[in-house]
């Protein structure tokens, strides 16, 4: 068992430039890999939903297990709640029935849930700190219901007649908005962090299916396994070369969201 309550050192790499490149990746590499197990590989949101969803359970757990921050594994997390994120919303848009409008509203009340448990169990819902497995689990539920309305979030853009690239263009400048906000406003930068992760999902939803979409449909066509392949490289490769280590989250100074 994993005692909930047992503090530990910080789990989570620090939030500079380096942290949003590889996070914008992993959201891609969620797209385009979710897709080539449901869509290339014909096994079905159900099936490939419950694929990821194992693979994420097994990841956060030796997560959560972890007594400090190892980047390889914090980002096998990120990226299997980007791939569960993708055939899970696609299962609540398309499977159920329930269109766009009604997966993007099922999973946003899913996540303030998540948010509000968090809020009333600790007080704050700020990602500052992670040292002990109770605040990590809510860390990665949000990451997890986040990364799932993300998708949602893309693909009802997308499909309004804005395409995949000018919906990648519009989630693009409303992650410039908020990165004007960090450096120029005092808004809280607890609130900031959690805009600017969430925003990232749908962006790297559209880029990954402006690349692998077929030309009729405005994308560009490539091989969803390929490019999963090459963007997971290109992960590595930052993860690598750029710098990785155990910090804070935006907010270390703040006591409430």
């Amino acid at each position: 068992m994993i005692d909930l309550s047992k503090p530990r050192q910080s789990k989570v790499p620090e939030v500079v430039l380096a942290f949003w490149v590889i996070k914008i990746a992993a959201t891609t590499l969620g797209e385009t890999g979710g897709d080539a197990l449901s869509m290339t590989m014909h096994l079905g949101y159900a099936l490939s939903t419950l694929i990821f969803s194992a693979f994420f359970i097994v990841a956060v757990a030796a997560q959560i297990r972890a007594r400090a921050f190892h980047p390889f594994l914090y980002w096998a997390v990120i990226v299997a709640t980007t791939t569960a994120g993708t055939t899970m919303a696609d299962y609540a848009d398309r499977s159920l029935g329930i269109g766009y409008p009604g997966g993007s509203l099922m999973l946003f009340l899913l996540l303030m849930g998540v948010l509000g448990s968090w809020w009333f169990s600790l007080g704050s819902v700020s990602a500052s700190n992670i040292t002990s497995p109770k605040v990590e689990a809510f860390y990665w539920a949000t990451i997890l219901f986040s990364n799932t309305l993300g998708t949602a979030l893309g693909d009802w853009l997308a499909a309004t007649g804005l395409g995949y690239e000018g919906g990648a263009l519009v989630f693009a400048g409303a992650l410039a908005l908020v990165a004007a906000a960090n450096f120029f406003t005092s808004a809280s930068r607890v609130l900031l962090f959690w805009a600017a992760f969430i925003l990232t999902r749908p962006l790297g939803a559209t880029v990954g299916d402006l690349l692998t979409k077929p030309h009729a449909e405005g994308g560009l066509e490539l091989s969803r396994i390929s490019s999963s392949v090459v963007i997971a490289l290109f992960m590595v490769v930052c993860i690598l070369f750029l710098p990785q280590k155990a910090g804070s989250h935006p907010g270390q100074r703040e006591q409430y969201p």
